[in-house]
């Protein structure tokens, strides 16, 4: 006799059917992806199935991208992409690495599995041997910020870096430059909102630039002065209309046309008294979020004020000492491609910045703007750890040979060394070299003693990768520990247990 435990049409995987699932589905996710990993990776179409047109299309070679826009039912392929999202919100690139390596940890976890070792002690050796790969990194860090010339070329490579596997790679030196200078004016803020990127399609890429001060869509009212100076701002989110009565379900009814003339001249009156209450604040630039109507536009222009933006959104103006007012240097109007724009120049806090963007499609400047995106998230980061590391293969393979050291005792920990490795492997072949004998050189140039050897995966060699390839100590930290956690959260796993799914009624 059987007892029927959960609900019909429930589904349960035990012990080695529930690991191998797990780790299948997880090296599936990380074989998606590899591809695109190093300077020389590949890019994905997504296309949505109910979008029309260009708008479901994305062009990208963004790890959290690539894995949020694809739908997942194995659970531990989710359990990847959430850590690429962690990875992404955390420090803002080295999304594709974390999966990658946290697949090849698995990986080689299944070999393990397969040579009957239990679960537990390999994850006790992946445990230690993150320890050492962690400790061997550390010691490797460097940080030059005391050196303000090495500190800002620091800044430029990991920039470069950065963005040699984006598709910014053919101007990354230029892009390079411009993610640093946006980041230094945040003055070791982490907040990225002060730097504004705007899209605009037409041109080139090397057409983008970085403006000073910030950028709105907007346009300039009629009758307004097109430059002010010496700004003194109210941003308001306020109706400025007089043509229709805001009470929602009201409904009047007039007897003649004078009654609705006596109507629209006390609405008229209303939006005056709101104007000169605006006016009298002692602003020259004036900004809502809302629509303005041409009647309270002529006020405006009567009373001499613009129409832009700045400080503390208000919505009442009638106790005007609790009104907070921006200011700035400038406000003018510029022209980006065929648009006017409204440009605040010299902001109050100094900080602001703009990133323009051009380039010849949509798909283009979306991808353009995730790659410095994940530049300026990098950067940010390391002003705030400006501890540096080093690139191409260099800190897998410096992190590879101390584990190794240290694996005379346990085989997992010698596994851990073999995942690690694979990533210059994977830098290697996604550039269509002969990866065992490049890994093979750089493995024996770190047996050797020379540590900060990588690969130049342009020309197909290993050389010194000191001020060429650069790495913000950081990402590759979280790199590891997030990829060793989410493997090692994995390979617990000895039961998977689906609820039947829901049935629909008709």
């Amino acid at each position: 006799m059987s007892t029927q435990l959960f609900n019909e049409n429930a589904t349960q995987e035990r012990a080695e059917n529930a690991r191998l699932s797990n780790i299948i589905g997880a090296i599936a996710v990380g074989d998606l992806v590899k591809s695109t990993l190093g300077p020389k990776g590949m890019d994905k179409i997504l296309q949505s199935s109910s979008s029309r047109g260009d708008d479901g299309l994305v062009v990208t070679n963004d790890g959290a991208t690539i894995l949020k826009s694809i739908p997942l039912d194995n659970a531990a392929a989710k359990v990847l992409v959430n850590i690429s999202k962690v990875q992404d919100d955390e420090v803002g690139d080295g999304t594709t690495s974390v999966c990658v390596l946290a697949a090849e940890i698995l990986r080689q976890a299944e070999q393990l599995l397969d040579q009957r070792i239990h679960p537990q002690t390999i994850i006790d050796g992946f445990r230690l041997a993150t320890a050492k790969a962690r400790e061997a990194l550390e010691n490797a860090a460097v940080s030059h910020k005391d050196d303000e010339a090495q500190w800002r070329e620091d800044l430029l490579s990991i920039a470069r870096t950065t963005l040699s596997s984006k598709v910014l790679a053919a101007d990354k030196h230029k892009f390079a430059e411009v993610c640093v200078d946006a980041v230094l004016r945040l003055k070791g803020s982490t907040n990225l909102d002060r730097i504004q990127i705007i899209k605009k399609a037409g041109g080139k890429v090397s057409d983008s630039y970085l403006s000073d001060g910030f950028i709105l869509n907007k346009k300039i009212g009629v009758n307004q002065p097109r430059l002010v100076k010496g700004a003194k701002i109210l941003v308001a989110n306020t109706p400025m209309d007089t043509d229709k009565v805001k009470v929602f379900g009201a409904k009047i009814k007039v007897s003649d046309t004078a009654q609705l003339a006596d109507l629209e001249r006390a609405e008229r009156e209303k939006m005056r008294a709101k104007v000169q209450k605006i006016a009298a604040l002692g602003i020259n630039v004036f900004v809502n979020r809302q629509l303005i109507y041409n009647w309270p536009e002529q006020l405006f222009a009567d009373a001499a004020t613009g129409l832009v933006t700045g400080g503390e959104i208000a919505s009442s103006f009638d106790n005007p000492e609790l009104i907070a007012l921006g200011s700035c240097d400038t406000v003018e109007e510029i022209i980006i491609g065929e648009d006017r724009m409204v440009k605040f120049g010299g902001t109050a806090a100094g900080k602001a910045c703009t990133v323009v963007l051009r380039g010849g499609t949509n798909q283009m400047l979306d991808e353009a703007e995730r790659s410095i995106h994940d530049a300026i998230a990098v950067l940010s980061q390391t002003i705030a750890e400006p501890r540096i590391v080093y690139g191409g293969g260099c800190s897998e393979m410096l992190m590879s040979k101390a584990v190794d050291e240290a694996a005379k005792l346990s085989i997992a920990m010698e596994a851990f060394a073999r995942a690690l490795r694979q990533m210059p492997t994977i830098l290697a072949d996604n550039a269509g070299l002969d990866s065992a004998d490049l890994v093979a050189k750089l493995r024996a140039a770190h047996y050797e003693g020379r540590s900060t050897t990588g690969l130049d995966l342009f020309n197909g060699d290993v050389i010194d990768v000191v001020g060429k390839v650069t790495e913000s100590f950081k990402l590759k930290r979280q790199v590891l520990l997030s990829a060793s956690e989410a493997a090692e959260m994995i390979l617990r796993v000895d039961d998977i247990i689906r609820c039947a799914p829901r049935q629909r009624r008709n």
